[in-house]
C-alpha cells in the first residue's frame, strides 16, 4: 500500500496556490477601470513563454487524469502506459480550460481528481505488487525528454507528489504580483 498523505498534501498546496493566484487576479481586476478590464483574463500574466494560471491548472488536470487512468488500468488487471505529451499540447490545454469552465472549474476538477487518485493509489485498491508493476513511461518537460523507460506505477505516483505538483505550485505562486521581483532580489 502507498501512503497517499504526500500526494494529498501536494494537491492541497497546489490548490491553495491556485486559489491565492485567483484571488490576486480578482483584486487586481477590481483596481482596473471597466474599460481596461478583461472579464476572461486567466489571472496574472506569466513571463514570456510560460503558461498562465489556467493553462497550468489544465496541464495538471490532464496529468492527473493520465495518472488515474494508469492506476485504474493496473487495478483492473490491464496493461498500461504513461505518456504526458497530450498534457503539453496547447490545443488540448485550451480545450480542457473551456470544458472545465475556467479557473474555478479547473480547481474543482483537480480537487476531485486528487480525491480519486489518493483513494485508488493509497487505499486498498492496489497491492504492493500492483504498485510495483512496470509501465512504459514517456515524460517530457519544456521540450526535454525526462524519461523514456519502464517505471513502476509507484514511482509515477510518487513523482507526481514529489516533483510535478510542487513544481507547478511554485509556477503558480511565481505569477503573483511582486513575487518575481522578490525572487530576483534574493
Amino acid at each position: 500500500m502507498l501512503d497517499a498523505t504526500p500526494l494529498q498534501n501536494a494537491y492541497q498546496a497546489l490548490l491553495d496556490a491556485a486559489a491565492t493566484v485567483a484571488a490576486a487576479a480578482t483584486v487586481a481586476a477590481a483596481t482596473v477601470t471597466d474599460a481596461d478590464a478583461d472579464a476572461d483574463s486567466p489571472g496574472p500574466a506569466p513571463p514570456h513563454g510560460e503558461w498562465n494560471a489556467d493553462q497550468i491548472l489544465a496541464h495538471v488536470s490532464l496529468v492527473s487524469a493520465a495518472t488515474i487512468a494508469a492506476v485504474a488500468s493496473v487495478a483492473a488487471g490491464a496493461h498500461t502506459t504513461y505518456d504526458n505529451r497530450i498534457a503539453l499540447d496547447a490545443w488540448t490545454i485550451e480545450r480542457t480550460i473551456e470544458h472545465a469552465g475556467g479557473n474555478a472549474g479547473l480547481r474543482d476538477r483537480i480537487g476531485g481528481q486528487a480525491a480519486a487518485l489518493c483513494a485508488l493509489a493509497g487505499g486498498a485498491a492496489l497491492s504492493d505488487a500492483e504498485l510495483s508493476t512496470p509501465a512504459p513511461v514517456r515524460l517530457l518537460s519544456n521540450g526535454t525528454l525526462l524519461a523514456d523507460q519502464p517505471m513502476p506505477l509507484r514511482d509515477i505516483v510518487t513523482g507526481l507528489a514529489e516533483a510535478e505538483l510542487p513544481g507547478h505550485t511554485r509556477q503558480l505562486l511565481d505569477l503573483l504580483p511582486g513575487r518575481a521581483v522578490a525572487e530576483a532580489t534574493r
